[in-house]
């Protein structure tokens, strides 16, 4: 809708900028018309955020965020322009301009609607508290809902018998079309009289940006598939409810999120309002359909980095890859995504009845960048241990960052993906170590970090065959502290795994290459529901922690790398005596000879020192 300049000229001189940004920043005036404060858009000790009454504009220093009356609202409410005009009208006393009669028609018919689904609401929260809804209300109790809640969030009961949904409503005088229209009542494909849409299920209704009832979502109270039914439905689209645009509790969610609270995107209504009674507001969930352009949009209206909540199976992995294409195109300079994946079996609601909203809010913490889940994708997509195999990540991941339409962003993504693949692959000439991915100094760059192991041409060409239960041990220690991963990359190449352990092995390297910030809690989160997740619980038992102690998750990373260290020197000694026995015959038996060496070679071990072997010549 577009509106007459001097109606938006006359908005601004009636409403004070100053006003109504002192609502949510505090302001002191240094000069005639001069305003400061601390960023509302960023947290921040000294003030940066520059308020012109005169020009009638406001401009963020620390963020570069700027505007004026309409940009404010927008930025804060989270509203699209004509929202922004309506509101802004309102507190300065001016009707709206005059519409077309096609617009006056629509608006009409909006407001219609929305009466109508207000009404709607209403009629099916009582039907919740009344004698039909006690199933119901017995499913949310079970499910930990307190009464407040159910009431903050106006959840309601669709009855099995449909007919008293229409009956209500026509006592109501709402016209049946109108019913149609809005999603609440079906024509039948059998020519008989329309159908309530939702029965025998609990309600949540879906609201607009100003908290208006829109649409509702509705859950089986049954069984679904004995029915024949979906155990959730959602409101088709209609002139007041486009799926593809609107957010579960978006209008909830907007203050928290400004107020700091991360925004996170989770997958159902339960898990939204589970977080909001546990204490995180900032929450919405898409209805019926993956996230899109639209949904992604408004999102970014709202902040900078929503962060993704998903489960760490497969759906989970496949939803997070459907939301990055989708963003690609979409990213802007500071506009981004996060994800966090659930430990199997977790969902939101489950976590945070379970555990508390504090290992929710330390995994939202410890989120992943968009440009990580992209790499940790490419790059479990088959080994990287050849020429070719090495180039086809490296064209994949030129690919992504092609699909990045704004340049800026998009020459960060190569230069961060190049970063990747030269700390991946790459050996600094002169330099023994091999790099290790995403160690970064304090000023943001990366730093080569090198494995510390013995000189290459005598002890760590050794193989090493350990028992199953010692191998167990080293897996132990590793994934428990996998911040030792970098340093000992190379010494467990040189181990024996069994076949289930050796694809641990395999993992948790691959990992240590994908990933500089690494806890347990992390491995944990990585492996839930993947092929090795079995194997990660079988090394980290009480058995094998019974064994050396060094294993447990509660033992020091110096005690740790310890024992690992112990593990090795003790056995590489082992398999050295065999070796030397075993050539004892060609030697003679000259068995101080034999001692000599044991003793370089443990120098070399224990002390990183270079020595030289006695010759046959020597005395």
């Amino acid at each position: 809708m577009s509106f007459p300049p001097g109606f938006l000229d006359d908005i601004r001189n009636r409403v004070s900028l100053i006003g109504l940004v002192g609502r949510r920043v505090q302001l002191k005036q240094r000069s005639r018309g001069d305003y400061w404060g601390l960023s509302p858009f960023t947290n921040e000790k000294t003030p940066s955020f520059h308020v012109r009454e005169d020009k009638g504009d406001f401009h963020c220093f620390a963020t570069g965020e700027h505007g004026d009356h309409f940009t404010w609202i927008m930025k804060m409410e989270g509203i699209g322009f004509p929202e922004a005009v309506e509101r802004l009208a309102g507190e300065a006393g001016l009707d709206m301009p005059e519409r077309t009669p096609e617009q006056r028609e629509r608006d009409n018919k909006r407001a219609g609607l929305t009466d109508v689904a207000g009404i709607a609401a209403t009629w099916y929260q009582k039907q919740l508290q009344g004698p039909a809804g006690r199933e119901a209300r017995d499913y949310l109790q079970q499910r930990g809902l307190q009464d407040m809640t159910i009431r903050a969030f106006g959840l309601g009961f669709a009855p099995e018998d449909g007919g008293a949904f229409a009956k209500a409503m026509k006592d109501q005088e709402i016209e049946t079309d109108l019913l149609i229209e809005a999603g609440l009542l079906r024509r039948s494909d059998r020519g008989g009289s329309p159908y309530a849409m939702f029965r025998n299920r609990i309600l949540f209704p879906i609201a607009d940006k100003r908290g208006r009832s829109i649409a509702f979502g509705g859950r089986f109270m049954g069984d679904s598939k004995a029915a024949g039914v979906g155990k959730y439905i959602n409101s088709p689209d209609t002139p007041l409810f486009d799926k593809s645009r609107v957010l579960y509790n978006r209008h909830n969610a907007q203050q928290p999120a400004y107020d700091g609270q991360p925004l996170v995107v989770v997958e159902g209504y339960l898990d939204v309002i589970a977080l909001a009674e546990a204490g995180h507001a900032a929450a919405v969930a898409p209805l019926g359909t993956a996230l899109t352009e639209g949904h992604l949009e408004d999102l970014w209206r709202l902040v900078d980095e929503p962060v993704l909540c998903l489960d760490g199976d497969e759906a989970g992995q496949r939803a997070a890859m459907r939301a990055a294409e989708r963003a690609l195109p979409l990213l802007q300079p500071g506009k981004s995504l996060r994800f966090v994946f659930l430990p199997a079996g977790e969902d939101p609601d489950t976590l945070v009845r379970s555990q508390g909203l504090s290992a929710f809010s330390a995994l939202i913490d410890a989120a992943s960048p968009l440009d990580k889940v992209l790499w940790d994708k490419e790059w479990s997509v088959s080994p990287v241990d050849t020429p070719e195999r090495k180039a086809s990540l490296e064209r994949r991941l030129h690919e992504i960052a092609g699909r990045i339409s704004e340049e800026t962003v998009r020459k960060q993504y190569h230069r961060q993906f190049n970063d990747r693949l030269w700390q991946a692959f790459r050996r600094p000439s002169g330099s023994r170590g091999k790099p290790f991915p995403g160690r970064r100094d304090d000023r943001g760059r990366y730093k080569q970090a090198t494995y510390s192991e013995p000189p290459t041409d005598t002890l760590p060409t050794m193989r090493l065959v350990l028992p199953r239960r010692t191998q167990q041990i080293v897996l132990a220690i590793l994934s428990n502290h996998p911040q030792l991963l970098p340093d000992y990359v190379e010494t467990i190449d040189r181990i024996t795994f069994d076949d289930d352990l050796d694809k641990l092995r395999q993992a948790l390297q691959n990992l240590a290459l994908s990933d500089s910030e690494l806890d347990a809690e992390a491995v944990n989160n990585h492996f839930a529901g993947s092929d090795v997740e079995t194997a990660l619980a079988a090394v980290r038992d009480r058995r094998v922690y019974a064994m050396d102690l060094s294993a447990r998750p509660g033992a020091s990373a110096e005690k740790a790398k310890q024992g690992l260290d112990d593990i090795v020197r003790i056995r590489s000694q082992e398999a050295l005596q065999n070796e030397l026995r075993s050539s004892a015959g060609g030697l003679g038996s000259d068995h101080d000879k034999n001692h000599r060496g044991i003793v370089a070679l443990h120098k070399v071990y224990s002390a990183g020192e270079t020595v030289s072997f006695p010759d046959e010549q020597d005395g």
